[in-house]
């Protein structure tokens, strides 16, 4: 398929369908009708010659082709944005819609993206969660936030600070099964793990235990975010980033367990596509998140 000026509005009507999942919200986006929306998808079908969407009078969903071919629309949507804003740059004002990855936010980012909100508010913040390893560019993400290190040269960077983990329970479950003295101690506990998406492996907790000795598992999942609300309702003991939970353990929502135990730390980043004329929604994210998880960081480790 060759990408025309025609093509645009039907790439884009059918990105809007599948992350709706409806021709008719799609079409509310834009002025059309469900009708409109439909016929559109089917000639993109026609001309791709293959089929897009499962339809049925209750809902739409993406066909394995589907789901394919929206990701790269997703690039050459992002793409031409880009270039438009090349065009106008000098005197844009952020604005628009800004896809970012996030996979976790808890106490340090939850409120960060609210005050964001509040000082740009012509900038639509649509944030996914999600704890895979998303490919920036291919995915269509405007930024992403997320730790470790960073290689893909097609990525500008900035290093938002450091942050280590913690062993963390409620004070209920505390004083029902009681505190662990040594890592050993855990053995005997029910345990919250985060499981990597990609991989299906479990999150190391990096403790110094007997050779030998595993760690029970009473509950594992691939987001971090119920394991902060599983932990904080008593269900047992989780290992959280710091900033995770640094609000809940000051106001005694949660207490660290075992906090003799070493911590190593890890860098927390920001990333965005490289381009030498970035999106100002883009540049506005960057510059708000970098001053203020840097300020939020420091004052979560005083």
């Amino acid at each position: 398929m060759s990408i025309r000026i025609e093509s645009v509005s039907a790439l884009s009507a059918f990105v809007q369908s599948a992350e709706l999942q409806s021709f008719k919200l799609a079409g509310q986006q834009v002025g059309l009708s469900s009708s409109a929306i439909g016929k559109t998808i089917a000639r993109l079908e026609d001309q791709l010659g293959v089929r897009l969407f499962h339809r049925s009078t209750r809902a739409i969903r993406l066909t394995h082709e589907g789901e394919a071919f929206l990701t790269r629309c997703r690039s050459v949507l992002s793409e031409l944005e880009a270039a438009e804003a090349e065009l106008a740059h000098s005197t844009a004002s952020p604005r628009g819609r800004l896809r970012v990855a996030v996979p976790f936010a808890g106490d340090l980012l939850t409120p960060l993206f609210g005050a964001f909100m509040a000082r740009n508010p012509e900038i639509e913040l649509d944030l996914d969660y999600n704890d895979r390893m998303v490919d920036v560019i291919e995915d269509g993400f405007d930024a992403v936030i997320r730790s470790g290190e960073v290689s893909d040269s097609r990525l500008m960077h900035v290093k938002l600070g450091d942050f280590s983990s913690l062993l963390v329970a409620a004070p209920s479950y505390l004083a029902r099964m009681g505190t662990p003295e040594t890592p050993s101690d855990l053995t005997s506990h029910r345990l919250l793990h985060h499981r990597f998406y990609e991989t299906g492996k479990l999150g190391d907790w990096g403790l110094p235990l007997p050779e030998g000795v595993v760690l029970p598992v009473a509950l594992a999942a691939t987001s971090l975010e119920p394991l902060i609300g599983l932990a904080e309702a008593g269900n047992g003991i989780a290992w959280l980033p710091s900033f995770a939970v640094a609000d809940r353990i000051r106001t005694g929502r949660l207490h660290e367990v075992l906090p003799g135990t070493e911590k190593t730390c890890r860098a927390l980043r920001l990333l965005w596509p490289r381009s030498n004329f970035p999106l100002p929604k883009v540049s506005a994210f960057v510059a708000f998140m970098t001053e203020a998880v840097r300020r939020a960081l420091h004052d979560a480790a005083e």
